[in-house]
């Protein structure tokens, strides 16, 4: 469904990204994501994100402990801290259970509390890098089968979690949907994070035009998995425009549509591309 903007809307509005610091203990995860909602908020933010799995540990250990039904206990808070703070709140992801099956689930809710869209994550993240990292979410998780798309009455946004940001078809698609920013909450490590965490940004941003928006948890050197951090906001002409360090913060950026059509009008690609020679589509809708 598509929100008519306010009279008072505006094509700039404040996106805020929650660098989370994820401990063990499920409940004080949930309670500093709830503070650090409540504070970006204050700070204007009228979108919030939230790491990938910042109520748990991320590992294929801890995944099927940590795993909620949706609507579940993490996701209540979620629905809560949007409606009392009033803002589109992209939660990150947790470890979700379905029968069987467990899935690497981003929810967003609305400022009315509401559920809008339920992202599972599409690409797992298997890979396999001699003497540096070896990982396997195949060996617990299951793959989400949709694209995810949501309106705010500032612009469309796409979701991907973590390695669905190297599949640039998926940006591709949710760009030619309309979509202005994308946002993928994720937790590169070590290895992947100094390599490619800001490379795979900027190349999703200059190649559809849009703004792209990453949330990382915070680094956290004695955990099994050691998370990147740097959670980003990147500008349609590729300029990283805010990045944390490592550690527990919140970063602010000035989403600015205005811009982003100024960049697209004076590089047309959209228009210049070969509809006649090659295409991009989506087999299913989301």
């Amino acid at each position: 469904m598509y929100l008519e903007p306010p009279p008072c809307w505006s094509k700039l509005f404040s996106l805020a990204v929650v660098q989370l610091r994820v401990s063990k203990i499920k409940a004080d995860n949930l309670g500093r994501a709830q503070k650090l909602v409540k504070e970006a908020a204050g700070q204007g933010a009228k979108v919030v994100v939230l790491p990938e799995c910042f109520n748990s540990p991320y590992g294929t250990g801890f995944f099927a402990e940590y795993a909620e039904k949706i609507p579940g206990e993490s996701t209540r808070v979620l629905s809560e801290a949007a409606r009392d703070c009033g803002v589109y709140l992209v939660g990150g992801s947790i470890p979700e259970k379905d029968g069987e099956k467990l899935y690497n689930t981003c929810s967003v809710f609305g400022p009315d509390g509401k559920l809008l869209v339920k992202h599972r994550k599409i690409h797992l993240f298997d890979i396999d890098v001699p003497g540096k990292i070896r990982f396997q979410e195949s060996e617990t998780l299951s793959p989400g089968n949709s694209l995810s798309m949501f309106e705010t009455p500032f612009c469309k946004v796409g979701v991907g979690v973590c390695y669905d940001i190297r599949f640039a078809e998926l940006a591709h698609i949710y760009a030619k949907k309309g979509c202005q920013l994308l946002v993928y909450p994720g937790a590169f490590n070590m290895t992947t994070g100094p390599a490619h965490w800001e490379l795979l940004q900027r190349g999703r941003a200059v190649d559809n035009q849009v703004y792209v928006a990453t949330a990382s948890p915070a680094r956290d050197e004695s955990a099994s998995y050691v998370a990147w951090g740097h959670s980003s906001v990147v500008n349609p002409w590729g300029e990283v425009i805010v990045k944390a360090g490592p550690e527990e913060s919140v970063v602010y950026a000035d989403i600015d549509l205005q811009y982003l059509a100024d960049v697209r009008q004076q590089i047309p690609i959209t228009t210049q591309r070969r509809n006649d020679l090659y295409s991009v589509n989506s087999v299913q809708e989301g």
